[in-house]
């Protein structure tokens, strides 16, 4: 019940607020239309002003037992979509989103239809539409390799003069991998065998292509080489729905050599990607080498599929890890590392952790997904619901919100959910009777024996077509798989329980105690101190050069040459890309982490969450953790750069001012002098959003601050403006600045709350309450990083306020050249990358246990690293390296 609530408290939002937009926009109430909002990038290309989010939860609608809704969803489908739109959108996101919900659409429809009651009306009318969208999406794939193009314009196909698109040579695994369902049942529900071949065709293609020794394939393909361009390997962004296809086209087809190709590159992940609880990305050429330290929340699929293949143990135990990580952080972050720290802090409210719980569940029939479960939606309801929706989150430390509701959240969330709690009589047809695409859309399994265009017989290998008496174990049967042993996954997780809380960093000095009087170990970039002796000996060898700079930092620079040997000279090698990396992560490590804006007042209760740039100045909201609450109110004049002449207004409220034209402190002092308790800065760059721009802390300006004693925050145009427009429309707008968004349990305590706002599970909020305040007497386990640390700081100039570097800050730290960085460290202190996270709680660690990992050095750095150009060319040295370098290069560039 509360699932359906949920899905009706999303679903009715966006029929009201956005449709026919393709998504809505939760915290701004309105719809996001492709060319009306500020670009996103290639989040966009899943855009085609084609109504996606009603096409994509057409067949969730019938799971959660809404006919009606579903035979009006279908009605205003046929009536007002439009697919003839000159538009560009990706050709894989319109395949998984928009062809798969008509296709889900249609098959619920017809099954609906055939029971008699409703859609007696329907006559194919989704499925006309579909085989539209399929042959737009045809001219992707006139290509000589038969890969499609990554995108396509609806009107003018790729080459045409007016389509803008069909110059792109990469593609990813994914992408030209993830077609074969959609269309083989396009396919077979049409007659027209056109769709399957091409589909089919694709998958061929890469599968000729996989590294022939560790039958792996690469995350980006070059369309018309078959070149493998990104040759790092995992199951995650990228790569993902390519196996889950290859399974699935099995399940669905029935042709078993995609079982065996499921199979063959399933055995390469067991060896190589796995290990256990971790799913790591590798080379393909060198599988064994590890190609980045972090993992991201894509790959939270694959235990499903695992379900799905009949490997239950390492299902379950990387499900565990996931969802520790979930404890920990009330959502899985786009991308965490080894250590299970945040990488990338956005989670867009991604479904690939419940399908996997569901599985599970299925698989087990263990009441602990069910648990599982249960968190998942306490946690979308308590920090991602809002007035119009669920809006996806910015930053999982702070509990920032992002305006933006995918249209996978109804698509496949809410469904995975049901499905999860529901009973065979809360279903009003049998689940077992269709597969999931990735998408969760549903196709009806009778296809396989639907239009056989193509051959099941797998001619190519010594591989026999399978019998019927045999298929009973090719699959797990989900209601005899634990039938004697029900406590066989909880003693696989249990020895995981603790695997993300008990996971301290250990730095290289415990490597060398284990050692004993062994060899030691090369010296690693971050160990290394400038004013040690023997390290500047270590460096000679390696043919490290250094040099003192006047601002206090060194550059160091390696002329491979001057190594005392090969070996010398690929530790040193490997040295100064660990220092270049330490380097830039230095740089944005020691940025303070954002803060968040909590509307609190009507009607929005702390339900949105705005994400906000610190100050260097005034006070640090990380040390206080009640943070300020008060009422807004607008300055005059709005850009305080002079004394402000409504103070009866301002005083004992947060003032709200525009960028520009002064000093960020200088308006603080001004609204402080006014008796203002905080100050809000909203950006006068119209349109501007922490959303495609990045975020910055005010600096101050040159003097001492020390008498400015209110919190600062800034917030970017779009943000500030949701706050400038609840003032228009309800006038008294309270908020609270914080370190991180609060639970509305504290935020609330000892006041009254209007009921619609209170939780249906009272018990839930009760708890929240209690932990909240257990919470406030534990130390906090770390500090946020003093004022002096500030790496990136943006001044405001007398001009327009543009930006310009703090007075007396040297400048961010950036390698000195390709081969050589400048780092900032003291005389005599050992160099440390600094805290990892700065706002993500740390473990409690021993002291021998206090250096960063390893792991941690290598994140994205600002410049791409070319080696040739500046190291002496030593065939011996880097023949063996260059994959790796460019593997390194390629972790500067990535992107989900």
């Amino acid at each position: 019940n509360q699932v359906l609530e949920m899905f009706d408290h999303a679903y009715s939002n966006y029929m009201e607020h956005a449709y026919p937009a393709d998504e809505l926009m939760p915290l701004t109430c309105r719809g996001r239309v492709r060319g009306q909002e500020p670009s996103r990038g290639d989040v966009d290309d899943a855009l085609g002003k084609f109504s996606l989010t009603l096409i994509d939860t057409l067949d969730t609608l019938v799971v959660l037992n809404k006919t009606k809704e579903f035979e009006e969803a279908v009605k205003k489908v046929i009536k007002d979509v439009n697919l003839d739109n000159d538009i560009v959108v990706s050709v894989f996101e319109t395949n998984i989103r928009v062809l798969g919900g008509l296709l889900g659409g249609h098959s619920v429809a017809i099954m609906l239809k055939e029971k008699g009651e409703y859609m007696q009306w329907y006559n194919g009318e989704l499925l006309h539409m579909a085989k539209e969208l399929g042959y737009k999406l045809l001219p992707a794939f006139n290509t000589t390799s038969g890969l499609p193009y990554p995108r396509v314009n609806l009107k003018f196909g790729v080459r045409h003069p007016e389509a803008r698109t069909g110059t792109e040579t990469d593609t990813c695994t994914a992408c030209a991998g993830t077609l074969i369902l959609e269309f083989a049942a396009l396919s077979r529900f049409t007659g027209t065998s056109i769709f399957e071949e091409y589909a089919r065709k694709a998958l061929d293609f890469i599968w000729e292509k996989r590294q022939r020794s560790s039958n792996l394939v690469g995350v980006t393909i070059n369309i018309h080489t078959g070149d493998w361009v990104r040759k790092d390997s995992g199951v995650g962004a990228g790569i993902d729905s390519y196996y889950e296809y290859l399974l699935k086209a099995y399940v669905l087809l029935g042709d078993d050599s995609f079982l065996e190709r499921f199979n063959t590159h399933y055995d390469a992940i067991m060896r190589y990607i796995s290990q256990p609880p971790l799913l790591l990305d590798v080379h393909i050429h060198k599988p064994m080498l590890n190609a980045r330290t972090w993992m991201d929340s894509l790959l939270a699929f694959f235990p499903g599929l695992q379900v799905l293949k009949g490997d239950i143990r390492p299902a379950i135990e990387t499900h565990e890890m996931l969802y520790q990580v979930i404890k920990k952080h009330n959502f899985l972050p786009e991308a965490f590392t080894t250590d299970f720290r945040v990488h990338w802090a956005q989670h867009p409210l991604r479904p690939e952790f419940a399908e996997s719980t569901y599985f599970l569940y299925k698989a087990t029939g263990d009441p602990y997904y069910l648990e599982v479960g249960k968190t998942l939606i306490e946690n979308l309801n308590k920090y991602a619901r809002v007035p119009c929706g669920f809006a996806a989150m910015k930053d999982v430390r702070t509990g920032s919100h992002e305006d933006r509701m995918d249209s996978f959240f109804l698509a496949e969330m809410f469904k995975y959910l049901y499905l999860l709690f529901a009973d065979k009589e809360d279903m009003i047809f049998d689940i077992e009777d269709y597969i999931f695409t990735t998408e969760a859309h549903l196709l009806p399994l009778w296809l396989s024996t639907t239009n056989q265009t193509i051959s099941k017989k797998n001619t190519s290998t010594e591989y026999t077509e399978l019998d019927d008496s045999n298929f009973d174990w090719t699959c797990p049967n989900t209601q005899i798989l634990f039938p004697n042993d029900p406590m066989f996954a909880q003693s696989i997780r249990e020895p995981l329980k603790n695997v993300v809380d008990k996971s301290c960093p250990r730095g290289i000095s415990r490597a060398e105690e284990s050692l004993g009087s062994g060899p030691k170990p090369p010296l690693r970039a971050r160990d290394f101190m400038a004013s040690n002796p023997e390290h500047l000996e270590i460096l000679k060898k390696m043919g490290v050069s250094l040099i003192h700079l006047k601002d206090g930092r060194v550059q160091l620079v390696q002329h491979a040459v001057q190594a005392a040997s090969s070996l010398d000279a690929e530790d040193g090698l490997r040295f100064m890309q660990e220092m270049i990396e330490l380097s830039s992560q230095q740089q944005k490590e020691q940025q303070l982490p954002p803060r968040a804006v909590q509307i609190v007042s009507h009607p929005f209760f702390g339900r949105v969450v705005l994400t906000a740039g610190p100050a260097q100045f005034g006070m640090d909201l990380s040390k206080h953790k009640a943070g300020t609450r008060g009422f807004v109110a607008t300055i005059k004049p709005y850009n305080g750069c002079s004394e402000i002449t409504n103070p009866e207004a301002v005083k004992e409220k947060i003032a709200l001012m525009q960028r520009g034209q002064c000093m960020f402190a200088e308006k603080a002092r001004n609204i402080q002098k006014a008796g203002a308790i905080g100050g809000i800065v909203i950006d006068d760059n119209e349109g501007s959003s922490s959303d495609t721009a990045p975020l910055f802390q005010m600096a101050g300006d040159g003097k001492n601050t020390d008498d400015i004693t209110i919190p600062m925050l800034f917030l970017f145009n779009k943000e500030g403006n949701i706050i400038l427009d609840a003032i228009r429309e309800y006038e008294a707008v309270e908020v609270l600045l914080s370190d991180k968004a609060k639970d509305r349990a504290t935020i609330f305590k000892g006041k009254m709350i209007p009921n619609y706002i209170i939780d249906s599970n009272l018990e839930m909020e009760n708890m929240d309450q209690k932990s909240s305040e257990s919470d406030a007497h534990k130390p906090n386990s770390e500090e946020a990083p003093s004022d002096s640390q500030d790496a990136e700081a943006v001044g405001e100039e007398p001009e327009g306020g543009g930006e310009s570097s703090a007075v007396g800050d040297p400048d961010p730290l950036s390698p000195a050249s390709t081969a050589s960085a400048s780092v900032s460290m003291a005389e005599e202190d050992p160099y440390t990358s600094g805290p990892a996270e700065a706002s993500a709680p740390e473990p409690a660690c021993t002291p021998g246990d206090s250096q960063p990992q390893e792991q941690n050095t290598q994140t994205e750095a600002t410049s791409k690293a070319h080696w040739d150009s500046k190291v002496q060319p030593m065939e011996s040295i880097l023949a063996d390296w260059n994959e790796d370098i460019e593997a390194f290069e390629m972790m500067e560039k990535d992107e989900l």
